[in-house]
């Protein structure tokens, strides 16, 4: 495990947003005028890790479809679709069998679009963020601030 996710203090459970601005400035020890120096901006870095989201495990398509199948009502409709097969039912087991399989498809489906539409906006984030060094306002790499 890394420092930034060891790391617990009062300052990661406090409620930020109950809090007025003069307070936030004093627990976070920051000056709103020169904001931080170089020294304790690299210090924060080196404590707390990067500004970003932490990145999710992507799945390849084969488990991705195969997700589709970890929900209790297709657990219920399989076995459904079995006791019709023992019961020589072969058109209604075919039915629900075929209705298990077009709910998966489209549940991939949509999944996969979902992923697609969350990449296109994390790409349309700003990839740089104004800061206020030392008394200066500068351009940094957002995962930097």
């Amino acid at each position: 495990m890394s420092v930034a996710t060891t790391a617990v203090s009062d300052l990661d459970v406090a409620s930020w947003h109950a809090m007025s601005a003069k307070e936030v400035e004093e627990r976070l020890r920051v000056d709103p005028e020169r904001g931080l120096d170089g020294k304790e901006a690299a210090a924060r870095l080196n404590t707390y890790g990067p500004n970003r989201l932490p990145q999710g495990k992507k799945k390849g398509p084969l488990m991705g479809f195969l997700a589709q199948f970890n929900n209790i009502l297709i657990y219920v409709l399989l076995t459904a679709g079995f006791v019709k097969l023992m019961l020589s039912l072969w058109l209604d087991a075919s039915i629900i069998f075929a209705v298990v399989i077009l709910n998966s498809a489209l549940g991939f489906v949509q999944e996969g679009r979902a992923e697609k539409a969350l990449d296109s906006i994390r790409n349309m984030l700003s990839a740089e963020a104004r800061t206020l060094r030392g008394g200066e306002t500068r351009l940094i790499p957002s995962e930097l601030r």
